[in-house]
């Protein structure tokens, strides 16, 4: 057992010897493998170094020559370049100096020359003299005599020969501007197709029964003195049947009483409180129905940027009439015409649209406002500063001022349109033809009075006086005097302009 365990113990012993040796071995091959591999590396790495390093120097040798060839290029170049320019320096100078010497001889010429002219006019200002000395001698004038006669000849000359020719032209232009005119219009009305409603001074409300009129009265008057106090409309009731009438110079009150007399029949009950509350809601309503008429004016006839208390105004006159013509129909129709005729000239289109539909705008408050509706109509505008050249035209519409733009002269003719074409106003031709003969026979009617004519509808009278009876004080106090004479005794929309004309005229004819 012992011998088993001793050979076991030598054969381990033996094997530890034996694999130490062994990887003993092995570690030396593989390091002494490793050194080598190492060596040739190094080696390898000095070889390709070497090889680097070698291209390196040539590449910058090759480096070296490339800008040593360009640098001489360049300086060839330079010095090429510096020659041309020097040649070209050197020519320039001699050009030079060739213009300067001829130069130099011209002006020995012009000298020359001058010295010529300055002997040979000094020669013919002595010969002017001798022969002018010889006409005054002739002639029996002196030399500014004559001047001024012969000016004084060419003068008539021309003035004729201009008289004659502006003649014709006027003549000319007024033949062609009548036509042009008159096509101008006739397209204008034709392209614009206004409708105009004819509204009443007085409203009438509907009643379901003549027992509704006791209670619109209530007990000893209240209802019906509450509902005028309120509105500021006269109530008549009357006997006419199922009917109640209101009156008012004012046509909003009236329309505001008339919305809530409806909404107080329609609901039955009525007293004080109810009326008062009744009034409220309609004259809302009727403030709201204003604002969308000018809104919609606007939009009809595409005029924007209206200051909000402008369209206001704009919708109070589609309760507003002139001879039963609605004023906002007008004001649009206006608007439209203006434009139509504006596009056809070339003109500022917006402009002339703008004009036209506030053209009347002072007759929303010319019954609350002193004043003719143009002038109130110039402050509003000014008010809510509109353009000047709106402006202008809107006062020139009536001609109380001088148009100063051609678009206030369309503006005034759209005015005149609208208002004359037939069925336009309400007022028949016979009241019409009479107010203007009465409004002539007035200013007739004093002492020096030529001639006197109605024009613009009845809204001027031109009055002729004689120069040899009437002075320019006289003629001041005549105006004065027929105006107040018309106020007494006719009756007429707005106002009238009385324009007394005094003038000396003196005439001759070239036979």
């Amino acid at each position: 057992m012992s011998v088993s365990i001793f050979w076991v113990i030598i054969a381990a012993l033996v094997s530890l010897v034996l694999g130490y040796a062994i990887r003993k071995f092995i570690a030396e091959a593989r390091i002494t493998s490793a050194e080598e591999a190492a060596k040739r590396i190094l080696a390898q790495a000095e070889k390709d170094a070497e090889a680097k390093r070698r291209e390196a120097i040539l590449e910058a040798k090759e480096e070296v020559h490339r800008l040593r060839d360009e640098l001489d290029k360049e300086s060839r170049e330079w010095r090429n370049e510096q020659q041309w320019t020097e040649r070209r320096l050197q020519q320039k100078e001699e050009s030079l100096e060739r213009k300067a010497e001829g130069l130099e001889k011209r002006e020995n010429n012009l000298q020359k020359r001058e010295e010529d002219v300055r002997r040979t006019h000094e020669q013919l200002s002595e010969l002017i003299k001798q022969q002018t000395a010889e006409l005054e001698r002739i002639s029996g004038l002196s030399s500014e005599e004559a001047r001024k006669l012969l000016l004084s000849q060419i003068e008539e000359e021309i003035k004729h020969e201009a008289a004659i020719l502006v003649r014709e032209i006027e003549a000319q232009a007024k033949e062609e501007g009548e036509k042009r005119a008159r096509d101008l219009i006739s397209l204008a009305i034709q392209r614009c197709a206004a409708d105009h409603v004819a509204e009443s001074t007085v409203s009438v409300v509907e009643l379901p029964d003549d027992e509704m009129k006791g209670r619109i009265i209530g007990r000893e008057g209240r209802n019906i003195r509450a509902l005028e106090t309120l509105t500021g409309v006269d109530l008549i009731i009357d006997d006419t049947p199922e009917a109640v009438i209101l009156s008012a110079f004012d046509p909003i009150r009236r329309e505001v009483a008339r919305v809530a007399l409806e909404r107080l029949v329609a609901d039955g009950r009525i007293h004080p409180a109810r009326i008062e509350e009744m009034v409220e809601k309609a004259q809302r309503e009727v403030d709201n129905r204003i604002r969308e008429a000018g809104e919609q004016a606007m939009f009809e006839t595409n005029v924007h940027g209206l200051h909000p208390g402008l369209v206001k105004l704009l919708g109070r006159l589609s309760f507003r009439t002139s001879y039963g013509q609605n004023v906002l129909k007008h004001s649009i129709e206006v608007a439209h015409l203006a434009g139509v005729m504006a596009a056809e000239l070339d003109l500022d289109v917006a402009v002339a649209k703008r004009a036209g539909l506030l053209h009347d705008i002072g007759k929303a408050v010319d019954h609350e406002v002193e004043g003719s509706h143009v002038q109130i109509g110039v402050d509003l505008l000014k008010k809510y500063r509109e353009p000047q050249e709106v402006i202008d035209a809107m006062e020139a519409h009536h001609g109380d001022v001088e148009a100063k733009s051609v678009e206030a002269v369309l503006v005034t003719a759209a005015d005149a349109l609208s208002a004359a074409r037939p069925g336009a106003r309400r007022e028949t031709l016979e009241s019409y033809i009479k107010r203007l003969q009465k409004l002539e026979e007035i200013a007739d009617s004093f002492a020096g009075v030529e001639k006197a004519f109605a024009i613009q509808a009845g809204r001027e009278i031109r009055i002729m006086v004689r120069p040899d009876k009437i002075d320019d004080l006289a003629a001041t106090r005549i105006a004065r005097d027929i105006a107040k004479k018309v106020e007494s005794e006719l009756e007429y929309p707005g106002q009238i302009k009385v324009t007394v004309i005094r003038e000396t005229r003196a005439v001759e004819y070239a036979r």
